[in-house]
C-alpha cells in the first residue's frame, strides 16, 4: 500500500523582484538551486516583479511570519536592487535612494530576526552588473526611449549592500 510521507521539509524562501520571480524558467538560478537540494529542501519562489525594498519590506510580513513555520526556513534569500537603482528621473515610481535601500534591507532582516530567523539563514544578493547597451537595446525593443538604468547606478546599490 502507498503511504504519502508527512515529512515537512526544510524549505528555502526566494524573495526578490523579477529576477527572483523569473528564476525557474528555463536554466534559471532558481531552478538549479531546487534540483541541487531536491529531497532535501523545499524551495519556494515569491519573486514579486516591479518590486523595490521600499514595496518589500511591507509585503514580507504577509509571506513570512510565524504561522508560516519560520523555524523550517533553511535559508531566505533577499534579492532585491535592480528596481530600486533605476535612474530616478526616468524611473521616479521604482527609484529608491541607496540610503533608503540599505535601511529597508536592515529592516526587513531585522523583521526577519524578530520571527526567529537568524542573520546566517538570510542571504543578500547584490543587483546584478548591467550591460548597458545590451539593456539601451532592450528599452528600445519595448518602446522605451529613454534608458532607465546605468552600471554606475546598479554599482553602487551592489557596493553598498557589503557595508550591511
Amino acid at each position: 500500500m502507498f503511504r504519502l510521507s508527512t515529512t515537512v521539509w526544510p524549505r528555502v524562501l526566494l524573495f526578490g523582484d523579477s529576477i527572483t520571480q523569473f528564476s525557474f524558467e528555463s536554466g534559471g538560478w532558481a531552478a538549479s538551486i531546487a534540483n541541487k537540494l531536491v529531497r532535501k529542501c523545499d524551495v519556494l519562489n515569491r519573486g514579486l516583479s516591479g518590486y523595490n525594498t521600499k514595496w518589500a519590506q511591507i509585503i514580507l510580513p504577509q509571506i513570512v511570519n510565524e504561522s508560516t513555520d519560520p523555524p523550517n526556513i533553511a535559508a531566505i534569500t533577499i534579492f532585491f536592487g535592480a528596481n530600486d537603482s533605476s535612474l530616478k528621473d526616468e524611473n521616479p515610481k521604482q527609484h529608491v535612494p541607496v540610503e533608503d535601500y540599505a535601511q529597508n534591507l536592515k529592516s526587513m532582516i531585522q523583521y526577519l530576526k524578530s520571527i526567529n530567523i537568524t542573520e546566517d539563514k538570510v542571504l543578500l544578493i547584490t543587483p546584478p552588473p548591467l550591460q548597458e547597451s545590451a539593456w539601451e537595446k532592450e528599452c528600445i525593443a519595448k518602446g522605451k526611449w529613454n534608458v532607465n538604468q546605468r552600471w554606475g547606478t546598479s554599482k553602487s546599490f551592489s557596493s553598498f549592500i557589503q557595508s550591511l
